[in-house]
């Protein structure tokens, strides 16, 4: 085992070595562009393109004509939300989605109240789930929108979504998912499922970065879209640009690669899951498990470590890359706006750590994360006096503390 360790696979994945090997070509031997359709460079290109288009669609249970390529999960958000906005604006504009989704929708969504839309914020309960019902009791008849997340990229929490999607379907109002963290990880289909929209990105899944993709529907119903870029009509007009072969070439490798592989991936990331939870719970004391016990994604924990600061543990542990609250939001020193959702409290949600294994950890990169945090959990209580009182059995709500 060499350090450092990385245990933050939520935030990005290292690329699969085959992924780079399907790459390499179209970067200097087969670099056309995919757009040239009268030489045989521009047609290696397309096929290649072609290809990834079908090894994807196939992954989701889609046709290839309905993935549009995007630079990334926050594109596809935001064309997703604000092309459809734009496109249906005339029919209603209210849009339903829940509190805790990633940035990449809530900030469009706030961008989109400012021209006149209507979004409904849905609460969830204390395990981070949105209810079905509360999606059918917000529906108004000028809903043109749902847009609810798979999974939850701090707390791993999987909504369920076939039920939303059958509401969405009875009411007639689109449903688009961000499924980012799931795709790949947990079987998804999009016609089962009821998805009309649907974003994700290569960098969760072993691909490379800069590449995403968004799921149009294409038949009952029909989505359309607004562009957002304009410029030579690529993808169906939805997103000019040249596409970028290479990265989308390693997106279509990193997908079959999943397909191939999660059954058995899932159930090996899930059991070194497990034993790192059962060995920091055993480990020490007051530490809180934060999202659904059991619906949540296989390599997601994410724990509370009470009297001890979040921050102060992360540098207690620097060899071992974890996070603190989802990266896209790690510059503030909020509390996460994810885990106060969930009604926890602002000392245990600054406490929060989010472990994310992945399909290159090891037993023994777990086995010395369990023995690292808890000298470092240990350590930083032994310098809490909150710590200390606790542990004397004074309740530190009734303390009266002094102003400054």
């Amino acid at each position: 085992m060499k350090l450092p360790i990385y245990m933050d696979n939520h935030s990005t994945t290292p690329c699969d070595p085959r992924v780079v090997e399907a790459m390499l070509p179209y970067f200097t031997e087969k670099f056309g562009n995919s757009a040239s359709r009268n030489h045989s460079f521009g047609w290696e290109a397309e096929e290649g393109v072609d290809r990834a288009r079908k090894q994807i669609a196939k992954l989701i249970n889609a046709d290839s004509k309905e993935i549009v390529f995007t630079s990334g999960a926050t594109e596809s958000d935001n064309l997703a939300l604000k092309g459809v906005f734009e496109m249906y604006r005339e029919k209603g504009d209210h849009i339903i989605t829940s509190s805790t989704e990633h940035r990449a929708v809530l900030d469009p969504l706030k961008s989109l109240e400012k021209k006149g839309a209507n979004v409904t914020y849905l609460s969830v309960d204390k395990l981070g789930m949105v209810n079905p019902e509360d999606v059918r009791n917000a529906i108004t008849d000028k809903t043109i929108l749902i847009s609810i997340m798979l999974a939850n990229n701090e707390i791993g929490t999987i909504n369920p979504i076939k039920e939303i999607g059958k509401i969405a379907k009875e009411k007639g109002v689109l449903f688009h998912c961000d499924a980012t963290q799931g795709v790949g990880k947990i079987p998804v289909d999009v016609q089962d499922m009821g998805i009309d929209l649907m974003s994700f990105s290569a960098h969760k899944i072993y691909g490379p970065k800069g590449i995403g993709a968004l799921y149009v529907r294409r038949k009952a119903p029909r989505v359309r879209l607004v562009p957002m870029i304009d410029g030579g009509g690529h993808e169906r007009g939805m997103r000019s640009g040249t596409l970028p072969v290479p990265l989308i070439v390693g997106f279509g490798k990193a997908v079959e690669l999943c397909e191939q592989e999660m059954a058995e991936e899932t159930i090996r990331i899930k059991a070194l899951r497990d034993r790192l939870q059962e060995g920091i719970t055993s480990a020490m004391e007051e530490v809180y498990l934060n999202g659904h016990p059991t619906e949540r994604l296989p390599g997601n924990l994410n724990i509370s470590f009470a009297y001890v600061e979040g921050e102060a543990l992360l540098m207690g542990v620097k060899e071992i890359a974890l996070s603190s609250g989802s990266a896209c939001t790690s510059a503030t020193l909020e509390p996460s706006y994810v885990l106060r959702a969930l009604g926890v409290g602002s000392d245990l949600a600054h406490s929060s750590i989010r472990f994310g294994i992945g399909r290159f950890t090891t037993a023994e990169e777990v086995e010395y994360t369990i023995d690292r945090m808890a000298k470092a959990v240990n350590h930083l209580r032994e310098m809490s006096p909150l710590y200390e009182m606790a542990k004397e059995g004074i309740d530190l709500t009734t303390v009266q503390w002094a102003a400054h």
